[in-house]
């Protein structure tokens, strides 16, 4: 059975998220749709991450297997990945768009092979709204002091117990809330700052939740050395609000 990789974009703010619902639009299940009409079966896709409903991803990585000998005539041969994504992207709605198409190891898995992932979470910092970005960050009109936040995000880097960012109503509760965020940086362009966060692995709404909390020590609400404090208490009542999921995008998985 060939195992098929596929690279996926999408803007997120029209679907409940990655993973397949019942009566509700999501992104698995948009491109599932549009696979079982190319190659006439039924199509289970398998993502590297569950992003949340209005999460955005530039770089999603998913695969499947097809139970065909090849899901298209000389799949694998150069260009033919080309015209494969062309033919999904034609029945996909203009939001989700299929980057990049192709074989993959038997024994590839998007989800367990990931070794990292990188997220982007984007502030505007402004008391002025810009509605040609409204949709992909996140506004603070407080001025954000970012040397502070990027002091206080370095206590995060490492292997900790991160339950404090983890949302309470997680939907299957983990045991195990130990990650490892390899790095955290911050870059600022005019009064858009961009969060980048790598780990090995993030518990439920943790980006958002770092995110809203970094928010509040970059507007002074919390203290020089919060940071520490909060993540040692393993309480997310302890931590900052969770910044909304229009700010946060999925940049890449490592393998």
């Amino acid at each position: 059975m060939p195992n098929i990789r596929l690279t996926i974009a999408y803007e997120g703010t029209r679907y409940s998220g990655w993973q397949i619902q019942k009566n509700a639009r999501t992104i698995q299940g948009e491109i599932e749709k549009a696979l079982e009409k190319i190659l006439g079966e039924k199509i289970r896709l398998i993502g590297a991450g569950r992003t949340d409903s209005g999460v955005h991803a530039r770089a999603q990585v998913a695969n499947f297997k097809s139970k065909k000998t090849s899901p298209i005539p000389g799949f694998g041969k150069p260009g033919i990945g080309e015209v494969f994504c062309r033919a999904v992207n034609a029945k996909l709605p203009g939001d989700i768009c299929i980057i990049r198409a192709e074989k993959a190891l038997p024994e590839f898995h998007s989800r367990f092979d990931a070794k990292s992932k990188v997220y982007r979470y984007a502030i505007l910092n402004s008391p002025v709204s810009d509605p040609f970005i409204r949709d992909y960050c996140h506004k603070v009109s407080h001025e954000l002091k970012l040397p502070l936040m990027r002091k206080e995000a370095a206590v995060l880097a490492g292997n900790h117990d991160f339950r404090c960012f983890q949302r309470k109503s997680a939907r299957s509760p983990i045991k195990d809330t130990r990650r490892t965020i390899k790095e955290i940086t911050f870059r600022k362009e005019k009064n858009l700052i961009y969060m980048d966060i790598e780990a090995n692995g993030f518990l439920y709404n943790m980006v958002r939740n770092i995110a809203g909390t970094l928010i509040e020590i970059g507007r002074e609400y919390f203290p020089e050395g919060s940071m520490r404090e909060i993540l040692s208490s393993r309480n997310r009542a302890k931590a900052g609000p969770t910044a909304p999921a229009k700010g946060l995008t999925l940049i890449r998985v490592k393998y």
